[in-house]
């Protein structure tokens, strides 16, 4: 039996004095208790695997009704595979009453890749004779070189079973050495198919011998050896310390409320984002988080056409994140957030430093000078950063919440790490990628990013407008023919947010605002969300000011922020998120405001 101890219920939850929200992560300890409650009342096989164990989140009433205090009632969410059979399940465990409430068999569902299916299937091909003869042709005799990526295989015809837990693992060799970059060689035309439920391979693709790339594409300091030495070191130090507060997951900053939430899907979640208006606390968002995304990659070539990962899906970007250092990947007085996670076997994983969050200056946020007395006003910018990174194979992501004094949210994805690489025969330029060295092709590959923001602004009844810029056709109204406007649409499905790129219109981007005559949009101007991707990081450099820091007593002015881009790799800007009453739905003074919004970013 689970222990019973702190409580007449189960793990004793709703007394225990360290859970102080609905929406706290799951502890060590409630993780450990829903595997083992799990495994008692449904009487589990060792041959089932914990793929996800997270927070099973309460109903939005009881979170939003719930007063501090109050006794808490915490549930799991558990997702399953029973390797016998290749039959997937979801179940909840109650944790305060020690029951299974729910126990699903999804049919026909393959859940996501366990990391230690990773290690499992590279293991697998290292013993598989037709593997190692496939790898014996081009030379390659020492198996502890290899490595093997297994990609989902999504089903592409009746010759594969759509039934069977498959991957499509790619190779790629370390040459001399243990450390050797080994993307730098691909081996390409070898593909191996394995059946990842019965760890079994079903065959080996082979197209023919194309030679390694031979040049070495090792990153280490000691391997690349010449370093910029002209760069002066910069220190970033709060005397006083940071200007948030944390308690538990709960953080307040600059008139900002919101909590942290983490699961194996989806990473960081940020919930509840308030912001506070001279004393009124008015929310914003109830749930942020990268919802999903893919990578299709654009060569036709045998080992690159079913390249095709949703890596949030298909993986799971919070059970591959990294455990972040100071002064590497954070920079500052950083406050991190531990994670836990469980891995297949129902282990309970401990993740240190998992998410980190800091503040930055961010340069100019408002100037003016009357020129006529040249007096000067400047107000200095400050941003909350809270972000994690993930690994997945080859590339790594990290992701970036932002929240500025001026009531912006944004949100950024960096993209680093390693290309996905694939070879090509001597003297050959490859039409579909990029040779980035003798033989070595960087193949061209999109990266997709879908957020989900659960609109909460003053209420959950919202409604989503898009606004473009549109010309003022030449009349009595445009005499010169330099009138534009706004134009609102209500967006009041999925379907009518669909687009056809119209040359006419002046917009580059689109925002969702609405339209209102008062309240925060007519106050205010336009609270905005803004996501993008960049190849590069920044480093902040803060340096004192002598210039007053935004006023104490002001509330904030959210406005549209131009988005910049110079050596960035810009998918698309979504400005989502406007305020104000809609036309004929006004109710007691509280605004109707978009509910929900998922942008392909």
């Amino acid at each position: 039996m689970v222990d019973t101890q702190l409580g007449s219920g189960g793990l004793g939850l709703s007394s225990s004095p360290a859970i102080q929200h609905p929406l706290e992560p799951l502890t060590a300890e409630e993780l450990g208790a829903a595997v083992a409650i799990l495994r008692e009342k449904r009487q589990l096989s060792k041959h089932f695997r914990f793929v996800s164990v997270a927070l099973h989140e309460p109903p939005k009433d009881v979170v939003l009704s719930f007063k501090e205090g109050e006794k808490v009632h915490r549930e799991a969410f558990l997702k399953l595979l029973d390797n016998t059979d290749g039959a997937a399940y979801e179940a909840i465990v109650d944790l305060t009453a020690d029951e299974v409430t729910s126990w699903k068999h999804l049919p026909g569902v393959q859940p996501s890749v366990m990391l230690d299916e990773f290690f499992e299937c590279e293991q697998l091909l290292k013993r598989d004779e037709a593997f190692q003869a496939a790898l014996a042709k081009r030379g390659i005799t020492d198996i502890d070189m290899v490595m093997v990526d297994p990609w989902s295989a999504g089903y592409y015809g009746p010759e594969e079973e759509p039934t069977r837990r498959l991957v499509r693992a790619l190779s790629w060799v370390r040459v001399g050495s243990p450390d050797d970059n080994g993307y730098a060689h691909p081996i390409e035309g070898v593909r191996a198919i394995v059946d990842l439920n019965r760890m079994e391979v079903v065959r080996i693709e082979d197209d023919g011998v194309i030679p390694l790339p031979p040049e070495p594409g090792n990153y280490s300091v000691e391997a690349v050896d010449k370093m910029r030495t002209d760069l002066k070191p910069v220190e970033i130090t709060q005397p006083e310390g940071p200007s948030f507060t944390v308690r538990g997951h709960e953080v307040t900053w600059q008139k900002w409320r919101f909590r942290i939430g983490f699961t194996p899907r989806e990473g960081l979640v940020l919930y509840t984002i308030s912001y506070e208006d001279q004393g009124r606390i008015r929310p914003i968002l109830y749930r942020a988080a990268l919802a999903e995304m893919v990578v299709p990659y654009a060569d036709p070539s045998p080992n690159q056409w079913r390249k095709n990962a949703f890596d949030v899906g298909e993986y799971g970007v919070g059970m591959l994140a990294n455990a972040l250092e100071l002064g590497c990947d954070c920079l500052g007085e950083i406050h991190y957030f531990d994670a836990h996670m469980v891995d297949s076997r129902g282990n309970v994983v401990p993740m240190p430093n998992t998410i980190c969050m800091h503040e930055e200056d961010f340069g100019l946020l408002w100037k003016h000078i009357d020129w006529r007395t040249n007096k000067t006003e400047v107000r200095r910018s400050r941003r909350l950063v809270i972000s994690f990174i993930a690994t997945v194979g080859n590339y790594e992501y990290g992701f970036y919440w932002y929240l500025y004094q001026d009531g912006t949210i944004q949100y950024e994805v960096k993209l680093t790490g390693i290309m996905s690489t694939g070879a090509v025969p001597p003297g050959v330029i490859p039409k579909y990628g990029k040779l980035v060295a003798p033989g070595l092709n960087a193949p061209n590959h999109q990266h997709i990013f879908n957020v989900r923001l659960d609109m909460m602004v003053d209420g959950l009844n919202n409604s989503v407008y898009e606004v473009h810029s549109e010309s003022e056709p030449l009349g009595p109204e445009n005499p010169h023919g330099n009138a534009f406007f706004a134009k609102a649409t209500l967006l009041s499905h999925e379907s009518e947010a669909q687009q056809v790129i119209d040359p006419s219109r002046l917009a580059t981007g689109r925002s969702s605002i609405l339209p209102s005559r008062t309240g925060w949009a007519s106050r205010w101007g336009t609270s905005s969300f803004l996501a993008r991707t960049r190849s590069l990081s920044r480093t902040p450099n803060q340096a004192s000011c002598n210039v007053p820091a935004l006023p104490a007593n002001t509330s904030g002015s959210p406005r549209m922020r131009p988005q910049r881009t110079s050596r960035q790799e810009t998918i698309q800007i979504s400005t989502v998120v406007g305020t104000g009453y809609l036309p004929g739905q006004r109710t007691t003074g509280i605004s109707r405001i978009p509910t929900w919004w998922s942008g392909i970013l």
